[in-house]
């Protein structure tokens, strides 16, 4: 019978060696497609550690290990990219000292979401340690690279080119160590006008292309209030996140005008819908302009360019799913309450794994939501031994309380 007291307490007697491990991967700028030396560090710890049987990089330059040796795929999911840090000075902590202050590690990346990497590391190590292994399961930890510029990409490498299809994945973006089932979807929409240019002194004699996505940009605004609500993952959403023009100098009238659309999708929304509702703002606008799905083409750190249209698509699991129930059930069992089951707000690489290709997903990850990319980004330190205790129980709770490996029951994923 396994003594969850005793992963509490193992989970605890590495705390010290998980902020350690934290600071210094928080300390390694690591934006996408520049995550090498953090891999690299995040791999030494590994294999310091001894409790793996497998530990390799991709050739996108995901990072993953697995333990056991088990016929039952079980992954946990980290993204160990962050997002720039802005302006330094509106920083109370240097985003690069991984600094512990008030029961916290602070910096770029600790919350969003580096901080549930040595969790994941040192749950392998309460496996070996206490004898949790088993000859039923496998769990496949990944590391994985280019989330914030492209989120799920490196699970469309890992389950097409790597070929590994795992049975459930915990993904531990921040839920603040509460178990959630489902996000939003989302999309990258980007649309041009046209006009024709001429001298600033003269403009009757061109075609303002910014005049006529100026009033394009009214209807994007008016669409967000039309767009349909979810009673649990909330409302779809549209909003211009970026404007440009071109123009030959910034005295002549601007011949082409661009705007990039973050179009976040709920429960029933799709693609060619999205689409076609951005063609029918720019219909009332009473203009024409080009309306396209964008592309990402950027390279990983390796060189490997995988390219893949910018649609994430939505996903939502009900509570009693078996990857949701046995989330559930790992934290009664460790903390003895039920825990907060809820969604997140973001995105995360749930809309590949889940949302793609239709596999389980459980989110359980430390540090708040609502910390991530801002100036205070952090991770309480308590929520490192939480999470490592409970990761090492997870796949064990997961396969008792399903015998047999599961077949998702159709409609599950909602996209």
């Amino acid at each position: 019978m396994t003594d969850y007291k005793a992963i509490r307490a193992c989970a605890a007697g590495y705390e010290r060696d998980m902020v350690a491990f934290l600071r210094d991967i928080v300390a390694i700028p690591s934006e996408s497609g520049q995550e090498k030396a953090v891999i690299e560090r995040i791999r030494a710890e590994m294999k310091k550690t001894g409790a793996f049987d497998r530990i390799w990089v991709d050739g996108l330059g995901n990072l993953l290990a697995t333990v056991g040796r088990g016929p039952r795929l079980i992954a946990i999911d980290a993204h160990v990219d962050t997002v720039g840090v802005g302006t330094r000075s509106e920083w109370k902590h240097d985003p690069y000292k991984g600094k512990v202050a008030d029961g916290m590690v602070w910096g770029r990346g600790a919350g969003d979401q580096e901080g549930a990497i040595p969790a994941m590391v040192y749950a392998a190590k309460i496996i070996k340690d206490l004898g949790l292994r088993s000859d039923e399961w496998t769990l496949l930890l990944t590391c994985t690279v280019m989330e914030e510029d492209c989120d799920g990409l490196c699970w469309q490498y890992i389950v097409r080119e790597d070929k590994l299809r795992p049975e459930c994945v915990v993904v531990t973006d921040s839920t603040n160590c509460a178990v959630l089932r489902g996000q939003r979807g989302r999309m990258e929409i980007g649309v041009r006008t046209f006009g024709k240019s001429c001298h600033g002194s003269m403009p009757d004699k061109g075609v303002n292309a910014v005049y006529k996505m100026a009033r394009i940009v009214r209807e994007i605004e008016q669409l967000n209030g039309r767009l349909k609500s979810d009673p649990f993952l909330g409302k779809g959403t549209i909003t211009v996140s970026f404007i440009d023009c071109q123009t030959p100098s910034l005295c002549a009238v601007p011949g082409s005008a661009y705007i990039h659309l973050d179009r976040r999708l709920t429960t029933g929304e799709t693609k060619e819908q999205a689409l076609a509702e951005v063609r029918d703002a720019v219909r009332r606008a009473g203009e024409k302009a080009t309306v396209e799905l964008l592309r990402y083409s950027a390279p990983a750190y390796t060189g490997t360019v995988y390219e893949t249209d910018k649609y994430f698509p939505t996903w939502c699991f009900d509570e009693d799913a078996p990857q949701v129930a046995a989330a559930v059930e790992t934290h009664k069992r460790l903390f003895g309450r039920a825990p907060k089951v809820g969604r997140w707000t973001f995105s995360t690489n749930g809309v590949a794994i889940a949302g793609l290709f239709g596999i389980p997903c459980v989110g359980f990850g430390p540090a708040e939501e609502a910390v991530a990319h801002t100036v205070n980004d952090r991770v309480p330190i308590e929520h490192l031994t939480r999470c490592a205790a409970f990761y090492a129980a997870y796949p064990g709770v997961y396969c008792a309380a399903n015998p047999k490996p599961v077949t998702p029951k159709k409609g599950r994923t909602r996209r």
